[in-house]
């Protein structure tokens, strides 16, 4: 319809028929491109694969133009594919919202049948649970070898550990385990007892009986654009890519850092200095509170804030100490008594983080990224918290969108830990949409 209707405001002669070809061509290369499959909602709406999809349509229907002589100027053609592409973002993300609400209410899930060793499948079912915007819930399990499964799920069925001397010996319990629970499909736990060759067979009979297998390799925590499927000797080889720490989209993230914070701090200065004049008339005490703060690679440097406690709430610490109601390296209090009335609602709303866009300025942090710790809490870590420490520290990022303080500490380093590994310019243009609603929600700012 968008094209449709800007090939009729610009004078396009057959504007329908062109519009009609646009739209098949639209479509045979996003099935090209496989942007139908289910699995696809579970990414998210990423804007990366549309502007790719976007510019292989205009390279089609150049092509399909220098062919056969049909379409518009090329310049026309640009102008009036432009809105579509606005268009399928946004539909695509109001699409996906859409169901990761459904999602949340229990629907739109895949019943699944879990097999593997009785460690593995637990740690399976608890990862699903963690989460809801998945589309899977786990209805049974079928356990390889001994073992409990602490979450609960029941178990329908027992396999032995060492390998089936039948053909059939796994498939048909597992095949009667799926009929029997309405399985949509089967995950199967790579581990000691499951090798390649019984899953194999084990594939064999679910697929002849019409239910599908998916294998879990394993590995945790990495988005699927930087794992490629290729294969040796008989072998499927997982190829997962590094984390992005040069290039081009390092370039592009510096650029809107320094871009980003030199536009906010001028387009604020007017409330910074209406937040300067509540702070200094709120209480006795500097504006600006300066604290030392840990950065990438472990280098300290002066992070600023508003003031929101009381003069000397850092030589308090130690006397409220056995009140955190934080469970990891944190200290937080719901109600701090070191907090003063104006500082409670910049925190509600992080108001006070707003001086540390000079941060970002200078260079210390980005925009977005994991949230910056103190030294007294790094000196704590483990070596996989340190993790969090190879890139910049950020103003915002996923702790502060997904419940800030109410995070327990092992939720904190899990977020941190997938936005380190899996980080993209266009994650952090998403982040940075949803600060806005976060801010304005308040939840978990204390």
């Amino acid at each position: 319809m968008p094209t449709l209707a800007v090939l009729s405001a610009i004078g396009e002669a057959h504007a329908a028929h062109r519009a009609a070809v646009i739209t098949v061509v639209w479509v045979l290369v996003r099935l090209a491109a496989r942007r139908y499959a289910p699995w696809t909602w579970d990414e998210g709406a990423p804007v990366g694969s549309v502007l790719r999809d976007w510019l292989v349509l205009l390279g089609a229907l150049t092509a399909l133009r220098t062919v056969s002589g049909f379409g518009s100027p090329p310049a026309a053609e640009f102008v009036a594919l432009c809105p579509s592409l606005l268009v399928t973002v946004v539909c695509r993300k109001a699409v996906h919202r859409h169901l990761m609400a459904v999602r949340r209410r229990a629907r739109a899930l895949r019943r699944v049948l879990v097999v593997g060793e009785a460690a593995t499948v637990d740690a399976v079912v608890g990862q699903l649970a963690e989460r809801t915007e998945h589309g899977y819930v786990v209805v049974g399990v079928c356990v390889v070898g001994e073992g409990d499964v602490p979450s609960g799920v029941p178990v329908f069925t027992r396999l032995r550990a060492d390998e089936p001397t039948a053909f059939d010996e796994d498939a048909v319990p597992v095949a009667e385990a799926a009929e029997a629970l309405g399985a949509d499909l089967v995950f199967a736990a790579a581990g000691r007892y499951m090798s390649g060759h019984r899953l194999r067979r084990l594939s064999w009979a679910l697929h002849d009986r019409g239910c599908p297998l998916m294998v879990l390799p394993g590995i945790v925590e990495v988005v699927r654009r930087r794992v490629r499927l290729t294969s040796a000797a008989g072998l499927t080889l997982l190829d997962i890519s590094p984390p992005t720490r040069r290039g081009l989209p390092m370039i592009l993230k510096g650029v809107t850092d320094q871009v980003g914070a030199l536009v906010l701090l001028v387009a604020l200065a007017p409330v910074f200095g209406l937040l300067a004049l509540a702070v200094r008339m709120g209480s006795a005490g500097p504006v600006i509170f300066r604290q030392t703060r840990v950065g990438r690679n472990g280098e300290q440097f002066p992070m600023w804030k508003f003031r929101t406690m009381v003069v000397g709430a850092d030589r308090m610490k130690g006397d409220l100490a056995t009140a955190n109601e934080h469970d990891g390296h944190m200290f937080k209090l719901r109600r701090d008594p070191r907090i003063t009335p104006i500082g409670r609602f910049l925190r509600r709303y992080s108001l006070d983080e707003l001086p540390q866009l000079v941060n970002v300025l200078l260079g210390h942090m980005s925009l977005v990224g994991p949230r910056p710790p103190l030294p007294e809490e790094v000196a704590r870590y483990d070596r996989v918290e340190m993790r969090r420490l190879s890139v910049k520290p950020g103003l915002t990022g996923l702790w502060q969108v997904s419940g800030r303080s109410d995070l327990s500490w092992h939720e904190t380093v899990s977020l941190d830990l997938q936005y380190v590994d899996n980080w993209s310019w266009g994650w952090d243009m998403s982040v940075m949409a949803r600060t806005v609603r976060a801010v304005l929600d308040g939840r978990g700012a204390y």
